[in-house]
């Protein structure tokens, strides 16, 4: 008797389902080698589409030299696998444009976010700076050493650099709606805010010292980056003005608004992200003495020809955060030093109610520069060289301010002038209990009470200094300033 056809299909079935399955003995191990199989094949199809992504970046991507088909190597390969997916990600942020083949990545590279002041860059983190002995770490575009490639910017985001753009593109295949701007524009990034003297300064110089040393090339434009948000102004007039000082009185500061169209390339470009970086003691030498005949010239500036045998010595005093408590007193102490020198000339002044040119003319005569820790220091470069600086500075400063308390030594180095030490308060009131914020950020703008005795002998010693090493004629590099001709070149 047949069986019917329903019971046939049973017995296939359940014939088919006994030829399938596994024996007992093998199906844990069976099982798990499948599973490695199926993992290996997915990891095969993953880097084959991240190796087809990379070929189209703008910086290749290579496996390390200890990958290979041993099991031992499983764990490197995942971790590897995980950064490249990370970076993957974070170049796919911006897509590729279809026209010659260019790729816009963000300004902004957070891979370095934590270590953005050691060493490493998070502003167009693709591409390496070039080098020259004894001068600022650069890009140029175009050179050599880019390709001959036009530099590219898109995005306007004032709040958040990984919005905004950069591509290298050839000049014959720029990206769809690109605008091409002539002349040279001057590129910059800065860790910290333009708009402190200081740091302003810092970011902005290196452009001085490429002008200087290529027979004063003037730019077409500037475009300013801070951790890669856009700046569209200068909003201190001390840092605009010194670069109309230098550059002339028309700066223009690209805007790149949101709601433009495509991005901008430029016929030419220079880039400086590093501050004055690598730059040597001569080079910055040379810039300060440019930035000094410049600033003197744009403002008028004439000597007195009692200058020569007077001793001048300046107070600049501050308002508020590192203030003395008792101003009075310590203008008394000066004065009476002051009086005991032959030609000696005490000015007061406070830099918050100066001009720019105010500032440069008072600098222009003073010797002896003495002054609480603050902006109000860049300064000094103003004064002739072999001038003196003498910085005071709260408590808490020496114990825990790092080298941020030196870079006024830095600067006075750089502009060859006489750093006199420092005047470390060591009285001042103590961190709180439960403090929310670091200790030195308490301690940091307290103000500072004097010592007499110590600030009486200091001021003496440095007057007397003064009056031995100060030049009884003019430098060449006065009647230059004089007849209004700063150096290029």
């Amino acid at each position: 008797m047949m069986p019917s056809p329903s019971s046939q299909d049973h017995i296939l079935r359940r014939s088919f389902s006994k030829q399938r399955s596994f024996p007992r003995s093998c199906n844990h191990s069976c099982r798990f080698y499948i599973n490695l199989l199926i993992t290996l094949i997915c990891v095969f199809l993953a880097l084959l589409q991240i190796q087809t992504v990379i070929r189209t970046s703008a910086t290749p991507f290579t496996f390390p030299s200890s990958f290979s088909s041993s099991y031992s190597t499983w764990p490197l390969l995942a971790h590897h696998v995980h950064n490249l997916i990370g970076e993957l990600e974070l170049r796919q942020t911006l897509t590729a444009e279809p026209r010659g083949n260019v790729t816009f990545l963000p300004l902004k590279d957070l891979r370095f976010a934590e270590t953005a002041m050691l060493g490493n860059t998070w502003f167009m983190s693709s591409v390496n700076d070039t080098k020259e002995k004894g001068e600022a770490e650069y890009l140029y575009f175009p050179s050599k050493e880019m390709d001959g490639k036009l530099l590219c910017l898109g995005g306007g985001s004032a709040s958040n650099g990984t919005m905004n753009s950069y591509a290298f593109a050839p000049a014959e295949a720029l990206p769809l709606n690109a605008k091409l701007l002539s002349g040279l524009t001057f590129v910059s990034d800065s860790y910290y805010s333009y708009d402190n003297i200081f740091h302003g300064l810092s970011a902005l110089a290196p452009f001085v010292a490429w002008h200087e040393r290529k027979a004063c090339v003037m730019e077409a434009r500037w475009v300013l980056y801070q951790q890669g948000e856009i700046r569209r102004n200068l909003k201190s007039p001390w840092i605009r003005t010194l670069m109309e000082a230098t550059f002339g009185p028309s700066m223009k500061i690209e805007q790149f608004r949101k709601s433009d169209e495509g991005p901008s390339c430029f016929e030419q470009s220079v880039v400086f992200r590093r501050n004055q970086g690598a730059m040597g003691r001569e080079r910055k030498e040379k810039l300060y003495d440019l930035l000094r005949c410049k600033a003197r010239a744009y403002c008028n500036i004439t000597r007195e020809e009692d200058d020569l045998k007077a001793v001048r010595l300046t107070l600049l005093l501050r308002v508020g955060a590192r203030s003395f408590k008792d101003d009075d007193a310590v203008i008394d102490i000066f004065r009476r030093e002051c009086r005991k020198v032959e030609g000696c000339r005490l000015k007061v002044a406070h830099p918050n109610n100066l001009t720019f040119c105010d500032q440069v003319k008072l600098m222009s005569g003073t010797d002896i520069l003495a002054s609480p820790h603050g902006a109000q220091l860049t300064n000094m470069f103003f004064m002739d060289k072999n001038s003196s600086v003498m910085e005071f500075f709260p408590k808490g400063w020496l114990e825990l301010a790092g080298v941020g308390q030196y870079v006024y030594r830095w600067l006075a180095d750089w502009s060859r002038m006489r750093h006199q030490g420092a005047w470390n308060d060591p009285h001042g009131e103590p961190c709180p209990p439960g403090l929310t914020t670091s200790c030195f950020s308490f301690l940091k703008n307290q103000q500072l009470g004097h010592d007499e005795a110590f600030f009486s002998n200091w001021t003496a010693r440095v007057l007397g200094e003064t009056r031995r090493y100060k030049p009884q004629k003019p430098s060449l590099e006065a009647a230059l300033e004089r007849d209004g001709h700063c150096k290029c070149g």
